[in-house]
């Protein structure tokens, strides 16, 4: 059983950078597909990024990508997102989850989730 916890989140102004961790416990982090995701008020969660088990592949959603960074450290069992260039519309709980389907970039097949870290971009 993976435990995932986020850090990293806050406040920050638009056009600014933020980097996101997800610190992994309980499992061989180097088993494990990891990928971001995030929810805004009343909106549904969507996916953000995702990264294979190796960290040689990623995926991001058109939203971000150019903007965001997804990668990991398997040595320290740590998944990050470097997110620059915020905006507004960015503002969401973020949330990083794993996943031992080889398929790592299907947003489907996610069965660890973190508790979430907050991210508040103002314009």
């Amino acid at each position: 059983q993976v435990q995932l916890v986020e850090s990293g989140g806050g406040l920050v102004q638009a056009g600014g950078s933020l980097r996101l961790s997800c610190a992994a416990s309980g499992g061989t982090s180097s088993r494990y597909g990891m990928g971001w995701f995030r929810q805004a008020p009343g909106k549904e969660r969507e996916f953000v990024a995702a990264i294979s088990r190796s960290g040689a592949n990623t995926n991001y959603a058109d939203s971000v990508k150019g903007r965001f960074t997804i990668s990991r450290d398997n040595a320290k069992s740590t998944g990050y997102l470097q997110m620059n260039s915020l905006k507004p519309e960015d503002t969401a709980v973020y949330y990083c989850a794993a996943t031992t389907a080889i398929t790592y970039w299907s947003p489907t097949v996610y069965n660890y989730w973190g508790q979430g870290t907050q991210v508040t971009v103002s314009s």
